[in-house]
């Protein structure tokens, strides 16, 4: 191990990763869902081994595989999320009418899925652009009316699809700026995109809230960084940008949306940019000995969560899942969790219904299998939509089933 800690370097400064955040041990690719024709064969598990760069503290996992074998072809699509929609329409009209948006302007989406968000912004008459590297995800915008190139973005790429379509007024990364393996390729591709008086916004989970509410599951191989602010305006100045807002917002168990400009265009920064990073630094986030000690609170919710299960087995109390988000895979292979403590989840994506998480092997099915079985309780791994799912199964109070949340802490409750 001491070996590839030398070779592996920091994507953004380039000094050798020498320091350990926390070491999950090996876990399959989150959303590599399995068929049932798949489950004898052979699966491939990758570390997930997360760094600390000793000199420009960013959060990283090395890119064991590059974002090509993951992103090509995925089984996420953002619209099955109600709440995470209803985010995004609330964000387009905010920021259609903060920016004057109309017909002549232009909203370029990085990461645009299947259309979630670029089209609320065409149905006010906005011009949008979706830059989609999953094929399978953009043709369903596409379905929808959303102009969506299939690439991944980079400096060169930016360049030439600012060419063909013209600079953006509003460029958005919604939950992509963690995903790029090529962090400072991908900064400047933002950069090329935008106008030179235009505005990006990008929104990522927030390193300081990960720490706090023991989000470990959030580490995946999907999320190659792990994002202060302090680290994220780092990597944007790679890129002549500038952070000029920012907004703390309670998305994935705490995210962050920052707004940044190119430096010309920049000004003085709002008052909330000083506020976080000061936050940032009394948390010891400006430091690498504030990184320390994530490892025992990962230690803490797998004994709780695996405690719980095994009480239940051994009361013949039966427990079910809800959701088969990527997070909850990372959690069950770190874990150890297989059907035997866990029968199955369900989900609301058709797209993961009967198919068999990766690494556990535990089947998906239809969320009305759980009111069909009725079972004692039901196991919440997107646990960052609390109040969505809790409303959505208020109904397993009927049989007196219970809901139980893994992270922060472990919670039982009555929906």
């Amino acid at each position: 191990m001491a070996g590839q800690q030398s070779m592996a370097r920091c994507r953004l400064c380039g000094e050798a990763l020498t320091e350990t955040f926390v070491d999950l041990g090996m876990s399959p690719l989150c959303e590599s869902y399995l068929r049932a024709d798949q489950l004898d064969a052979p699966e491939t598990f990758y570390p997930l081994h997360v760094r600390i760069c000793p000199a420009c503290l960013l959060v990283q996992l090395p890119a064991y595989l590059p974002g090509e074998a993951i992103f090509s072809d995925y089984a996420y699509f953002s619209s099955y999320s109600d709440s995470w929609v209803a985010h995004a329409r609330r964000y387009a009209e905010n920021m259609a009418g903060r920016l004057g948006l109309g017909p002549d302007s232009l909203v370029t989406e990085v990461a645009s899925n299947d259309g979630y968000l670029l089209q609320h912004f065409a149905a006010a008459g906005v011009p949008v652009l979706g830059i989609e590297p999953a094929a399978n995800v953009a043709e369903v915008a596409r379905g929808r009316g959303i102009r969506t190139e299939t690439c991944f973005l980079g400096a060169e790429t930016g360049a030439e699809l600012s060419d063909r379509f013209g600079r953006a007024d509003l460029v958005v990364g919604n939950n992509v700026f963690a995903h790029v393996p090529d962090l400072v390729g991908f900064t400047a591709g933002l950069a090329a995109l935008v106008k030179p008086d235009g505005l990006i916004t990008l929104e990522f989970p927030h390193l300081l809230r990960l720490i706090q509410g023991r989000q470990y599951d959030t580490i995946y191989h999907e999320h190659y960084q792990y994002l202060s602010l302090l680290t994220a305006s780092r990597a944007l100045a790679t890129a002549g940008l500038v952070v000029v807002d920012v907004e703390e917002l309670p998305t994935h168990g705490g995210s962050l949306r920052v707004h940044a400009r190119h430096a010309d265009a920049a000004g003085e920064p709002a008052a909330a940019v000083k506020a976080v990073l000061a936050v940032e630094a009394e948390a010891g986030l400006d430091t690498l000995e504030g990184h320390q000690g994530f490892a025992s609170q990962v230690h803490t919710v797998k004994r709780d969560l695996l405690g719980f299960l095994l009480d239940a087995r051994a009361r013949g109390s039966t427990v079910v899942g809800y959701g088969a988000p990527g997070k909850g895979n990372t959690l069950l292979n770190h874990c150890g969790i297989r059907t035997d403590l866990l029968a199955w989840p369900v989900d609301r994506s058709p797209h993961k219904q009967q198919m068999f998480l990766p690494g556990t092997h535990i089947p998906v099915h239809e969320p009305a299998r759980i009111a069909a079985t009725r079972p004692d309780y039901v196991l919440v791994l997107p646990w960052n939509l609390r109040t969505e799912i809790s409303a959505q199964l208020s109904y397993v109070a009927d049989w007196g089933g219970r809901l139980v949340f893994p992270i922060p802490t472990l919670e039982v409750i009555a929906p």
